[in-house]
């Protein structure tokens, strides 16, 4: 990495360590407190754009979509999973950030799609209530959605694991024939080549994880929006909200690759300490999917 650039890189390294630790140690709890006021505020606000939508009031789309943006930004800002999973999966992985970007937004708006499923196949098939709806959402669905979450956290330690035991057998061949011996074996990957990990199968899967469990205020609104015979709004504000989780998720996506390149630029591409830099991709694949599945194991115990 180039020298002016690692200062930069190891920037983004810091802010990211400083942030977890203030999460970690419960310091951000009254930034998650006045999440949770805005969201009730933006929930009322939401009440009155829809009373002005069924009045015919110009511009009362406009607003609600304003309205439900800023609620699904307030919402990501507060406690939740989906952070976590993006977060640590582009720390510990080698996915570019245009990649990253598009899974954050991907992942915003199918949780958005569950939401409307959810209540427009409740609703017209199991004819289900406001609070059998919900009850199915933070009984049933958030499980479901942090026991895949867990999963992804093993799935990506165990990939990290791999990638230190190939790293370990490689430097074994290396001290027994050196990398110039001719024998034909590859004398172990670079950092770039070890942490490459663009399989669609990651994609579907954090995807599913973010989406199985849907916005409550989603449902709030959609069911509401049924209710007044205007749930094509209420699908539009929901679809407003995804995209405002997703100007959050987005965030984090790029903290979580900038401190990715801080940790590279601890270590020199030549020199002793330049091998100790070939282990740490799959150290921090291994210590992110470790996080991500203790935390989810956490919450469901």
């Amino acid at each position: 990495m180039a020298a002016a650039v690692r200062p930069i890189a190891l920037t983004g390294l810091v802010v990211a360590a400083m942030l977890a630790a203030l999460w970690f140690a419960g310091d951000l709890e009254g930034i998650q407190n006045w999440a949770a006021l805005q969201q009730r505020q933006a929930q009322d606000l939401m009440a009155g754009s829809l009373r002005a939508l069924r009045a015919g009031q110009p511009g009362a789309l406009l607003g609600l979509m304003a309205v439900c943006f800023g609620y699904g930004f307030v919402h990501a800002v507060g406690p939740g999973h989906g952070k976590l999973v993006i977060g640590s999966y582009g720390f510990g992985t080698q996915v570019p950030l245009g990649r990253l970007a598009v899974l954050s937004v991907l992942s915003s708006v199918a949780q958005a799609g569950t939401a409307i499923a959810l209540v427009w196949s409740g609703i017209t098939f199991l004819d289900l209530t406001r609070q059998a709806m919900t009850d199915l959402t933070e009984d049933h669905m958030t499980t479901i959605s942090t026991a895949l979450i867990a999963l992804i956290g093993l799935w990506l330690a165990w990939r990290g694991a791999r990638m230190l035991m190939a790293r370990a057998a490689h430097d074994h061949h290396d001290r027994h024939h050196g990398p110039d011996c001719g024998c034909g074996h590859a004398h172990g990957p670079t950092p770039q080549q070890a942490v490459q990990t663009r399989s669609w199968r990651d994609a579907i899967l954090l995807m599913a994880s973010i989406a199985a469990r849907p916005c409550t205020g989603a449902l709030f609104l959609l069911i509401l929006t049924w209710r007044m015979q205007i749930f094509g709004a209420g699908v539009l504000g929901t679809l407003a909200m995804g995209l405002g989780t997703a100007s959050v998720t987005l965030a984090v996506a790029g903290l979580s690759v900038w401190a990715r390149q801080g940790s590279f630029a601890l270590f020199p591409q030549t020199g002793p300490l330049a091998r100790v830099g070939q282990w740490l991709p799959g150290a921090m694949q291994l210590g992110a999917g470790l996080l991500i599945a203790a935390v989810s194991a956490a919450i469901l115990l």
